[in-house]
């Protein structure tokens, strides 16, 4: 669990930030392990600071007497984190009825691979995998892709629009509000360099397509379940 650092240290570190990030406003400043230095946290990235302000680090800190690499446990809480806060109302959902794992995708209409894990989708099922649907068009806001994800949403059965678009097929283009920017901006902040993207469980991002089978077998290694 993250331990905030003590007002001193925290005004320091956030009045040297307004200098060398100005516009940008941390979420937190923590404590580290390592004397003398910070963790800061914007959103689901991170970066630390000397308690002078004066120095800022990017990279991994790794406990070598436990072999525990501790930025990577506190980036997968932080994503967690941010996972939490998306409500499955903005998602588009297909569950077995007694799933077993849940992964979150991130999905573009137009990618390849993404098609091909969606043709697979009953045998997803089969294997205890409930998949839920973020949209993260490659391209970018207002492109193709963009405004494809935007009709699957508004569309009077979303599900049946999202088979139909990931099989290569035209759906009606339609508008209304939906939450295809906020998943863009989400997937950004995760650092998605291409589709799929596979969030597990504990926050681990797995990128490109998995077999069923395969990705079975890697959830039941994590131990890991959801429904």
């Amino acid at each position: 669990m993250a331990v905030a650092a003590d007002g001193a240290a925290e005004e320091r570190v956030r009045n040297s930030l307004k200098v060398l990030l100005p516009g940008l406003v941390p979420d937190s400043v923590n404590d580290t392990p390592v004397e003398n230095l910070y963790e800061v946290t914007f959103g689901t990235r991170l970066v630390y600071v000397t308690g002078d302000g004066r120095f800022l680090i990017q990279g991994k800190i790794i406990d070598l007497e436990t072999r525990t690499e501790l930025t990577e446990e506190r980036l997968s809480k932080l994503k967690n984190a941010a996972m939490a806060s998306l409500s499955e109302d903005t998602m588009i959902i297909y569950s077995p009825d007694e799933p077993k794992h849940t992964v979150t995708v991130f999905t573009d209409i137009d990618c390849g691979y993404c098609r091909k894990l969606h043709s697979e989708m009953d045998q997803y099922k089969e294997q205890g995998i409930r998949i839920r649907y973020l949209f993260y068009p490659r391209s970018g806001l207002d492109t193709p892709s963009y405004h494809k994800a935007v009709s699957v949403w508004c569309a009077d059965d979303r599900h049946k629009a999202m088979d139909e678009a990931k099989a290569g097929r035209d759906v009606e283009s339609r508008s209304c509000d939906n939450p295809v920017a906020e998943h863009y901006a989400l997937g950004q902040s995760f650092s998605i360099q291409g589709t799929p993207a596979l969030i597990l469980d504990d926050g681990e991002v797995v990128p490109g397509y998995v077999p069923p089978v395969k990705l079975r077998e890697a959830l039941d290694r994590k131990g890991g379940s959801g429904s």
